[in-house]
């Protein structure tokens, strides 16, 4: 059995003696309790920064001292991007990506149909072709081709000219496929995913994951280990004096396809990550990639992107035409650069994302009731799949599902026997290396992902075989909570939350996984009007009103209709209530707009 290490505050003291939320949550403090030089830590920043105790007191508990918190405010590339010769073989792989720009070869990028391959495929394509080389991409189709490199897909690059391939975001496992072109084509494998043991495809393989990698980067997509591959060619280009003949080109340009693909691939928001996204997003406000800038556009993205928009806006339609539309659409956006045609493709995936949308709402309601059957029948793991539910979108409801019941859940589509699909999991529990084991273990056709993702295909007469076994594998889910506690960083009062508070908040962005927004309650407040809002009417609007009969603040919900809390608002002979969720600032025409976005809500 896997050893797993579920992270539990089951000992963490309850914030405002909460134990069960109308959410089913435990509200449990973030850092339990700051220790003595911390509070001192806490006040020190305050000063320095001239800052609210409470934002100076989160910095402290994320382990901030007054020394290196300019770093954190603004990381900068210049300290936090590493060498990219720590990445095993990442010196050979320069040398021959070298060659292929000096003899102007034609070069074949296979990426994934993902945000990430998107990026890393469009960041790569962009140097090339500027460079002077010639470049074919393709990205695989979902369902007729699956995930990773084939060889028919690789065989049609070569058709074109190519004679170099490179796998972006994929190709780690794909050593039969990569292997069957030895002799004939030299290959380059960019990709973070998790191998299966220490084989890997001949040629060049750089993988920060790999078991021979010391670089301790293995939390970075693989449009970042493109993008180190990038600073790495330029670098050897600029050695053998290719650019006192030639242009130079700007690494920095393409941060933005970085940031962007570091957050749509739930990638930890620290070290390399933070500084990656923080310096990526504000090339992408200056809205010089005209495919970005159209999709922000049709998305509603008003104001300067930000992390939650990358992750809630932008990647969402990326991510829809490798779901369920044209595998490459989001490719071709990325790399346009005709007005009239970036427009239509930002529109086209936006439709698609609706379609999407329309989708995976018809199977999670009967995925939702199956999935509640399994864990009272005692399965740790939820393992559903369906004749006839679009692959594309499984592994949406497979996130879905996770985040409603806390637990481990896999999510098919059967097609002619097999069950294709994709996995998600909760913090603690590696996901991924269970995948890997089932698929030595001989229950998979194939497999494998990161610890809180994967994705899997398995023969239906072995689909028991394989619950059984993720179960064992994953045990440590029955112990769960049927909601993961909320994990808060204050409790303030209505009248504090105040457009100052939420600017100071505001200043610990980028947010993501390693550094989460801040989750506050605001204590004692009465629900004085709810409404629901939106196209289809699944977002709740509140005002919150202080037990002083006069502050007010705007709340909402969004996705209320999944929200067991959202009753207990709209409750209007409820007494004064907690409210827990995340204060920002929001601006629309030119004005500022306090919202608190709440997650959960208590009877006091």
């Amino acid at each position: 059995m896997l050893p797993n290490t579920p992270q539990t505050s089951m000992s963490h003291p309850t914030v405002l003696h909460v134990e069960r939320s109308a959410g089913k949550r435990r509200w449990v403090w973030r850092h339990p309790s700051l220790a003595k030089h911390e509070n001192r830590i806490a006040l020190q920043l305050a000063q320095k920064l001239d800052i609210a105790e409470l934002p100076a007191r989160i910095l402290a508990g994320r382990g901030l001292t007054a020394d290196d918190v300019a770093h954190f405010l603004e990381p900068r590339l210049r300290t936090a991007l590493p060498n990219p010769s720590c990445l095993m073989d990442m010196d050979r792989t320069a040398e021959r990506l070298a060659d292929a720009v000096e003899k102007r070869e034609t070069i074949g990028i296979l990426g994934d149909y993902d945000v990430d391959g998107a990026c890393g495929t469009t960041l790569l394509t962009s140097v090339f072709r500027q460079l002077g080389c010639t470049v074919h991409t393709h990205i695989p189709d979902r369902i007729e081709e699956g995930y990773g490199p084939n060889i028919p897909a690789l065989e049609n690059l070569l058709t074109q000219g190519s004679t170099l391939l490179i796998c972006v975001d994929c190709g780690t496992a794909a050593i039969d496929v990569l292997d069957h072109f030895e002799g004939r084509v030299d290959r380059v494998v960019l990709d973070h995913h998790k191998p299966d043991g220490a084989m890997l495809p001949k040629g060049f393989v750089v993988n920060p994951n790999r078991l021979d990698c010391t670089s301790g980067l293995g939390h970075i997509c693989a449009t970042a280990v493109a993008f180190l591959t990038v600073i790495a060619l330029r670098r050897t280009l600029n050695q053998r004096g290719f650019f006192a003949k030639h242009p130079p080109f700007d690494p920095m340009a393409l941060l933005d396809l970085t940031a962007l693909a570091t957050v749509c691939d739930v990638m930890p928001l620290r070290d390399i990550n933070r500084a990656l996204v923080s310096q990526g997003l504000k090339i992408m406000n200056g809205r010089k990639r005209l495919g970005l800038t159209k999709l922000a556009d049709v998305a509603g993205v008003k104001n300067d992107s930000s992390a939650m928009s990358c992750g809630f806006a932008l990647g969402p339609r990326i991510n829809a035409g490798g779901r369920i539309g044209k595998a490459d659409q989001g490719l071709r956006l990325l790399l346009s650069t005709d007005e009239g045609e970036a427009h239509i493709l930002a529109e086209e995936l936006d439709e698609v994302n609706r379609k999407r949308q329309t989708v995976e709402s018809h199977i999670l309601d009967d995925a939702a009731r199956q999935a509640e059957a399994q864990i009272q029948t005692g399965h740790a793991v939820i393992f559903l799949h369906g004749e006839g539910w679009h692959p594309g979108v499984v592994g949406i409801v497979a996130g879905r599902l996770k985040e409603r019941f806390n637990r481990p859940t896999l999510v098919g589509a059967l097609t002619d026997g097999t069950v294709k699909g994709s996995a998600r999991s909760v913090p603690g529990l590696d996901l991924g290396a269970a995948i890997i084991a089932a698929r030595q273990a001989g229950l998979l056709i194939t497999g494998g992902g990161h610890a809180m993702a994967a994705g899997f295909s398995v023969a239906e007469e072995n689909v028991t075989a394989l619950h059984a076994f993720l179960d064992e594998q994953l045990s440590a889910a029955q112990n769960r909570p049927p909601q993961e506690d909320l994990l808060l960083d204050g409790v303030i009062s209505i009248q504090a939350a105040t457009p100052t508070l939420a600017r100071q908040l505001s200043q610990l962005a980028p947010f993501g996984p390693g550094n989460e927004e801040p989750l506050l309650a605001i204590s004692h407040v009465r629900c004085v009007k709810a409404d629901r809002i939106g196209r289809d009417g699944n977002t709740l609007r509140v005002i919150l009103q202080g037990e002083d009969g006069y502050s007010r603040l705007k709340g909402l919900v969004f996705r209320a209709g999944d929200k067991a809390f959202a009753d207990v608002l709209e409750d209007r002979s409820q007494p004064l209530l907690h409210v827990a969720g995340q204060l920002r600032l929001e601006y629309w025409q030119e004005r500022e707009n306090l919202t608190f976005f709440i997650f959960d809500a208590f009877p006091c």
